[in-house]
């Protein structure tokens, strides 16, 4: 049976009660109602929904380590925002593109192993670097099952949001067939973020890329972002990669390694990576995500001597 059935968790509700309850409330709300059913995902990251040391790692200090607007912080002044988050309109755009981009694996033949997606909307942090960088809204989707947006509600980030699900929903289903592990290569990582950014450009079209692409040139890219990757390939740990594929001013917040790098290099490479091996494979978009990076990687050394133009 190749079922798949996608079910949202509405924030806009959660949020609104969040903003009326007292101080003292607030964060058990954020806790016990939001954050709960995604509780195998921040499992993952051995991180409890309430830590049993006050002051302690829970997901209440995750949220904010990763921009993430904190319960405290939700008053009257996010009403317009959270109005702006309850628009029906918007969920359903939202719900349609997880849907659609699974679609195609289930026509394609694939038997997903997880059959249940839940997503939400998260608020970020208006005043969070994170936010700034990337215009305010972004996603997660590294745990197959359960996918977040987050933003800064406006009609941009509202409107950004349905190619950013279909971005997320091909980490979802790239990791159940070729599964994550933390000693991931910078090459593996570059490959599958290139075929999570070329999914939600082939559903959405190229003029919708993500600023993590469309902020580096061409003569960027092709004169000083792939001569400083390519020896880098083999590179492993998130301690090492991070500046590679976000670029320095991500690594130094994180407290990583800078190496040179602008912002979300890497992104940038891996999307032009994967265009290359379309074009040059003739594989299907489709057929590239559930191909294994080494394979990937091997049939685009020639990739790193040609040179790119255009998104």
């Amino acid at each position: 049976m190749n079922t798949v059935v996608v079910k949202a968790i509405r924030s806009d509700g959660i949020y609104r009660k969040i903003m009326e309850a007292p101080m003292e409330k607030k964060a058990d709300i954020y806790r016990y109602e939001l954050m709960k059913p995604f509780e195998e995902k921040w499992g993952v990251y051995n991180c409890p929904l309430k830590a049993k040391q006050p002051n302690g790692y829970d997901v209440i200090m995750a949220s904010g380590m990763m921009g993430f607007l904190l319960p405290e912080k939700i008053d009257a002044s996010m009403e317009a925002g959270i109005d702006l988050l309850g628009d029906n309109e918007f969920w359903n755009q939202c719900q349609l593109s997880i849907e659609t981009s699974l679609k195609y694996f289930v026509d394609a033949g694939v038997d997903l192993p997880i059959k249940e997606y839940l997503f939400t909307m998260i608020l970020a942090d208006e005043k969070s670097p994170y936010s700034i960088m990337n215009d305010n809204c972004c996603g997660d989707g590294g745990i197959p099952g359960y996918i977040m947006g987050t933003l800064v509600p406006s009609e941009h980030t509202l409107s950004r949001m349905p190619v950013i699900l279909a971005h997320e929903t091909n980490h979802n289903v790239r990791f159940q067939i070729e599964k994550w592990r933390n000693d991931i290569s910078l090459g593996e990582y570059m490959v599958c973020e290139g075929l999570a950014e070329n999914f939600a450009t082939f559903i959405y079209g190229e003029e919708q890329i993500g600023p993590w692409v469309s902020r580096t040139d061409m003569q960027t890219l092709n004169e000083y972002i792939k001569p400083l990757i390519y020896p880098a390939l083999e590179v492993f740990g998130f301690d090492n990669i991070t500046a590679y594929m976000y670029g320095d001013e991500m690594a130094k917040m994180r407290n990583f390694f800078p190496v040179g790098m602008p912002y979300c290099a890497g992104y940038a490479c891996g999307y032009h990576l994967i265009k290359h091996y379309l074009k040059k494979t003739g594989k299907s978009i489709v057929e590239a995500t559930l191909t294994p990076s080494k394979e990937i990687l091997k049939a685009t050394e020639d990739f790193w001597e040609e040179t790119c133009t255009g998104q």
